[in-house]
């Protein structure tokens, strides 16, 4: 570095004595030399200032309090900056683990939409963040019953993923038996409430369709309520379900519900972050949300869902709050 300081002090020299902007264009090119030697703007001012004192280039009183003050200055610039360069080096190494987790994530936790002789199914999770805490999940059975899982752990992030990754593992151990959405609850919520932190719950509506008898069966556990599309009376109902979220206490019971299902009925399913989007500043509400659903019912469920979507994120305006998470089971 001694010999660029040589130059940058014959370079000032040369600039005050001819003031030839040659001069300023060669200084631009060794601040580069600098900048790859990672000199901070302190060290640059006293560079300076030793090259004026080398040159002997005379100054006021003034002036040399003035380049002192700034020196001081320049020293807590240096430290804030390389702390900010610091912080955001490691901001950039988090995000991309992140990424990594939740190409993972999606890989590990990604659902196959499976085809029915009985119903016509769409679904569609959109995530707030990288990491989505929703999560849907569909279960054959032996008995050519289909069982719909949909979740949403009251939580963001990575430990909401993992929370997923556990109830993905544990409705998989459940298999083809058997299992009532009662049960199936009640043995997740057990699940839950030994292996999660207490400050984090999960909500989940389960529901199985009975093809033989055309009859829908479940139950939840405080998720947000879905709705019931009746085709002959063309007219929308709240699902009736209560039950306490997953993971509160150890020994908690289901209460199930039974629906008869007829040719172009269809259920609606949905997590809170579908009526947690913001337009215009406020909440949108269920009863708009219904409106929009009704507005593409014509088209397939797998349309539908998408076309549900794509409405509200054109919207001006338009903030998605939470991961957004929409299910549509329309009997053929």
């Amino acid at each position: 570095m001694e010999k660029e300081l040589k130059v940058y002090a014959e370079l000032l020299q040369c600039y005050i004595t001819t003031l030839d902007e040659r001069f300023l264009y060669r200084a631009e090119q060794i601040s580069n030399v600098f900048i790859k030697n990672e000199i901070l703007p302190a060290e640059l001012i006293k560079i300076h200032m030793g090259a004026m004192k080398q040159e002997k280039i005379e100054i006021s009183d003034e002036a040399n309090y003035a380049m002192d003050f700034l020196l001081e200055a320049m020293i807590a610039y240096g430290v804030a900056y390389q702390n900010y360069n610091q912080i955001k080096e490691e901001q950039l190494l988090l995000k991309n683990e992140i990424q990594i987790a939740a190409n993972m994530q999606q890989e590990f936790l990604g659902t196959h939409v499976p085809s029915s002789e009985h119903l016509d199914i769409g679904a569609i999770s959109v995530p707030f963040s990288q990491m989505n805490g929703d999560y849907f999940h569909f279960i054959k059975n032996k008995e050519g019953r289909l069982g719909v899982a949909i979740a949403d752990v009251v939580g963001k992030g990575v430990p909401a993923a993992l929370s997923m990754s556990m109830i993905k593992y544990s409705l998989d151990s459940l298999g083809e038996v058997n299992n009532t959405p009662k049960s199936v609850l009640k043995q997740l919520n057990r699940v839950v409430e030994q292996n999660i932190a207490s400050n984090m719950f999960i909500t989940m509506f389960y529901i199985e369709f009975n093809p033989t008898r055309n009859l829908l069966t479940y139950a939840s556990a405080g998720h947000e309520p879905g709705f019931f599309y009746d085709a002959k009376t063309d007219k929308f109902t709240e699902i009736e379900s209560d039950g306490l979220v997953l993971g509160v206490l150890d020994h908690t019971d289901y209460t199930e519900y039974e629906k008869e299902m007829k040719k172009d009925d269809f259920v609606v399913l949905l997590t809170d972050g579908v009526t947690e989007c913001k337009y215009e500043g406020r909440f949108i509400t269920r009863e708009e949300v219904l409106k929009v659903i009704k507005k593409f019912m014509y088209l397939s469920p797998e349309n539908h869902v998408a076309a549900v979507y794509n409405h509200f994120e054109n919207l001006e305006e338009f903030e998605l709050k939470d991961d957004f998470t929409l299910i549509i089971l329309r009997k053929k």
